[in-house]
């Protein structure tokens, strides 16, 4: 309290000014933590658990579409994963404050329902989404909350955020600690597709549960398509295998197999809490994406924009692209950027993604100075040179790129969330 008082006194020094925001976080937190526990105490609800370096929000999004038509379910509509989102997601949905006094606000209300009268709409399951950007950040996560059932949806060869890792085995030692602490009567679920996430399965005692397309997994992914008619894109459909029984599923908007495994691991959650395949199947048409991820948008002059500017790394880059690829399309338009935060892989990822580019995308254009290496590795790999386009920033980007669409495109902007492609969607997309 002295401290911060002391450093209140002088306010025009900028190093003063950053140790008092510090300072203030450390506090946030400390009171987000203690009345995230606090209220998890008194109300007792089911925590299911979501971790993994890609599909953490659209598996935390299928998870809540399969549940909440038979229990009261709450998760974050944002990407709320880390030490002060994570809290806040136990604590409400503060979504309709806005200003100076939300925290104020927030830590009121939060005080109120944990000590005043019981909160009756309070949820019986919370669906978390843990992140671990750093060593540490998973630890100190379970300590706020621990899941009774937990998830891990994929890690990959080169994960994101390793580059603030010692490698890509102690990103997966970091993501593992989810399933460590279940109880014994809880369940792990993993996907049997991703060799690192499979081995995590020694590390807990609890039920261990998997999905994926190998014929190895206990809920599978068979007969995977794009639905297509003559003018565009409208969805997946599937069918999963569990226990002897088949079940068709058809999701619409959707696209891409990484939805098909996201709507897998919400089955695999559902089987754990006791429904059956056909309300399974039956609840999964209500899933709806996350923004940013595999949206398909109208674009301009009768093109289509596969939306999946929310972020990226070299697992669902070639994810995209694998989507991409399947599409039907008179032209296809790659936008890709900077993939951020994987360290010494940078220039071996880039390089693998433009030489897949190289492959079947028409025109590329890349924005960063890593996307340059995207470029580069697909005119080494014989991608005409005349059809691919560079640029430093998104805004350089925009007009060109306005300026190319032609009717009937199929155009995929995809990159790290830093780079900002979101900002080129908005520009591109039909008014």
């Amino acid at each position: 309290r002295y401290k911060l008082g002391a450093l209140l006194l002088d306010l025009k020094n900028p190093e003063k000014i950053l140790k008092v925001k510090e300072i203030l976080k450390k506090i946030l937190k400390y009171k987000l933590k203690k009345l995230a526990r606090l209220t998890l105490w008194r109300y007792r609800p089911g925590i299911i658990g979501v971790t993994g370096s890609v599909g953490k929000t659209s598996a935390k999004m299928a998870i809540a579409a399969v549940l909440k038509g038979e229990r009261l379910v709450r998760f974050a509509k944002g990407n709320f994963n880390n030490e002060i989102g994570l809290p806040l997601s136990i604590l409400g949905d503060y979504g309709d404050i806005k200003g100076f006094f939300f925290w104020p606000i927030v830590l009121y209300k939060s005080l109120w329902q944990a000590l005043g009268p019981k909160n009756k709409n309070y949820p019986e399951l919370l669906v978390l989404e843990y992140a671990a950007d750093k060593p540490g950040d998973m630890k100190y996560l379970l300590s706020v909350a621990r899941p009774n059932v937990s998830v891990v949806t994929a890690i990959g060869d080169i994960p994101v955020h390793v580059e603030f890792y010692a490698g890509p085995e102690e990103v997966a030692r970091e993501k593992g600690r989810l399933i460590e602490f279940l109880p014994v009567a809880g369940f792990a679920v993993l996907n049997s597709d991703d060799e690192v996430v499979l081995n995590l399965k020694e590390r807990t005692r609890a039920h261990i549960m998997t999905f994926g397309f190998s014929r190895n997994a206990n809920l599978r992914i068979t007969n995977y398509e794009i639905r297509q008619d003559e003018e565009k894109p409208i969805g997946i459909c599937f069918k999963l295998e569990y226990g002897g029984s088949v079940v068709p599923v058809k999701i619409d908007g959707v696209f891409g197999k990484a939805q098909a495994y996201a709507a897998a691991a919400s089955a695999a959650v559902g089987i754990a809490f006791g429904f059956n395949l056909v309300k399974i199947s039956e609840q999964l048409r209500n899933y709806k994406p996350a923004h940013g991820r595999m949206d398909l948008v109208e674009g301009q002059k009768n093109s289509l924009i596969l939306d999946d500017s929310y972020n990226a790394s070299p697992l669902s880059m070639k994810a995209a692209l694998d989507t991409f690829k399947e599409i039907k399309a008179k032209r296809k338009i790659a936008v890709l950027g900077d993939m951020t935060e994987i360290g010494q892989y940078t220039l071996e990822a880039h390089e693998e993604i433009g030489k897949l580019v190289a492959e079947f995308v028409d025109v590329l254009i890349t924005v960063g100075l890593k996307g340059k290496m995207i470029a580069d590795a697909a005119k080494k790999s014989k991608f005409n040179k005349k059809n691919i386009y560079e640029f430093a920033d998104v805004s350089d980007a925009k007009k060109p790129v306005e300026d190319l669409i032609r009717k009937g495109d199929l155009i995929l902007v995809k990159a790290s969330h830093s780079v900002r492609l979101n900002e080129l969607v908005e520009e591109i997309q039909a008014l």
